[in-house]
C-alpha cells in the first residue's frame, strides 16, 4: 500500500452527511454539532460564489531560497492588504488542521524529521525523497485551504511557498544526489495528476537572495541542523528558481522580484501589487460554474488528497498493508480522532454493543 497522507486526512463530505444522518435517525446524541457544507444544491438553488470575489480576492505566494526571509514579508503583506496569511506548510500541516491542533507522535506523521534530512540527506533508508513527498502532500492540503477560504470569503490569501514551486526542492535534491531517478518520475506523475487541478496563485512574489548571504543568515540563525546545508544545495535551489519556475509561472500569473533589502521595505512591495492588473492566468475566465466545481473540490480534503497516492511500488514511500493497517487503527484509537465532532461516545458505544 503506498505511503499517503490521505489515511489521516479529515473524513470525507459524504461520510460525514451519512453519520449525521445516522445520528438524527437513531436520536442516541445528546447533541450534534452540525457544520452546513456548500454543496450542489447551494448553486442550483442561486447561491454564486462571484459575487463574493473582489479587486483584493487574491492568491499571492511568496517564494525564495532557504532563510530569504519569506515568512517575515509574507506576513507582514498580509496583515496590510488584509489578507489571511498560510505559514508555510510543514510535516504537521494535517495534524494542526484537525482534532485539536496539536502535533501528532513520528509514527503518524511519516517517521519524518527536517533535522534527519539535514544531517544526513543521504540516507539509504530513502527519508529524504519519503519527506519531500510528505510535504508535497502538505502544501497541496493547503493550497486547498487557502483557495477554499478565498472561495468562501472573499478574503485574499498569501502563503509561503505552495505546491507550484515544490519542485525545486526536489530538483536541487536529485542534483546532489539525495534522490533516484525514479523518485523524480513518481513526483512529476503525482504533481501532473494534482496541480492541475488548481489554478495558479494570481501573484508569485520571489526574493532573490544570493548564496552566501543565505548562508550568513543561516549562519547567524544558529539552527545547528541547518548550519549543515551546503552552498551547492542552495545555488541548485536558486538555479532551479530562475531557470524553470520563475520563467513558467511568468506565463500563468504575475511576477514580482525583489532583492533582499528591497524586500525589506514591505510598503513598497504593497504598492507594486496595487498597480498590478492580474490579467494573466486562468483567474480572469472563471465564471460561476467553474467556480462552483472548484470549491466543491477544495472543500473535500480526501478528494484533494486522492491521487497523491500513485499505485506503483517505490521502496522509499511504500509500506505493507498490514503495517498501514495498524497505524491507522492506532490513530483512530487517539483521543479526539475515532468520532465526529459532537459524537457522544459512550451512548454510541453502548449502543452498538447492544445492536
Amino acid at each position: 500500500m503506498a505511503f499517503r497522507l490521505l489515511k489521516l486526512a479529515p473524513t470525507s463530505a459524504s461520510a460525514r452527511v451519512l453519520a449525521a444522518g445516522a445520528q438524527r435517525v437513531r436520536g442516541i446524541h445528546s447533541s450534534v454539532q452540525c457544520k452546513l457544507r456548500y454543496g450542489m444544491w447551494h448553486f442550483l438553488f442561486g447561491v454564486k460564489t462571484s459575487p463574493r470575489l473582489t479587486e483584493h480576492s487574491r492568491v499571492i505566494t511568496v517564494d525564495g531560497n532557504i532563510c530569504s526571509g519569506k515568512g517575515r514579508l509574507a506576513k507582514e503583506v498580509a496583515e496590510k492588504l488584509g489578507f489571511k496569511h498560510f505559514p508555510e506548510a510543514g510535516i504537521h500541516y494535517a495534524d494542526s488542521t484537525t482534532g485539536d491542533g496539536k502535533p501528532l507522535a513520528l509514527d503518524y506523521s511519516g517517521n519524518l524529521s527536517l533535522e534527519k534530512f539535514y544531517d544526513d540527506p543521504r540516507s539509504n533508508d530513502g527519508h529524504s525523497y519519503r519527506l519531500q513527498s510528505w510535504l508535497y502532500s502538505s502544501r497541496l492540503l493547503q493550497y486547498s485551504d487557502a483557495l477554499e477560504h478565498l472561495l468562501t470569503t472573499g478574503q485574499g490569501v498569501v502563503l509561503e511557498r505552495s505546491i507550484f514551486s515544490d519542485f525545486v526542492f526536489l530538483e536541487a535534491m536529485y542534483n546532489q544526489g539525495f534522490i533516484r531517478k525514479q523518485c523524480v518520475d513518481h513526483y512529476n506523475e503525482v504533481k501532473k495528476v494534482t496541480a492541475c487541478e488548481y489554478p495558479p496563485p494570481h501573484l508569485v512574489i520571489y526574493i532573490d537572495v544570493p548564496v552566501p548571504e543565505a548562508q550568513s543568515r543561516i549562519q547567524k540563525k544558529g539552527d545547528p541542523h541547518e548550519m549543515k546545508i551546503t552552498s551547492a544545495y542552495l545555488q541548485d535551489i536558486e538555479n532551479a528558481y530562475k531557470k524553470t519556475f520563475l520563467p513558467e509561472m511568468s506565463e500563468k500569473c504575475e511576477i514580482l522580484q525583489y532583492s533582499a533589502r528591497e524586500a525589506e521595505d514591505t510598503t513598497r512591495v504593497v504598492d507594486d501589487i496595487e498597480y498590478l492588473k492580474f490579467e494573466k492566468g486562468p483567474w480572469p475566465q472563471q465564471d460561476d460554474r467553474s467556480l462552483h466545481h472548484l470549491r466543491l473540490l477544495v472543500q473535500d480534503k480526501c478528494e484533494v488528497l486522492n491521487y497523491t497516492s500513485i499505485p506503483v511500488y517505490l521502496p522509499e514511500i511504500t509500506i505493507g498493508a498490514y503495517q498501514a493497517e495498524r497505524v491507522l487503527r492506532q490513530f483512530r484509537a487517539l483521543p479526539g480522532r475515532k468520532y465526529s465532532p459532537g459524537y457522544n461516545a459512550e451512548v454510541g458505544d453502548k449502543w452498538i454493543w447492544l445492536k
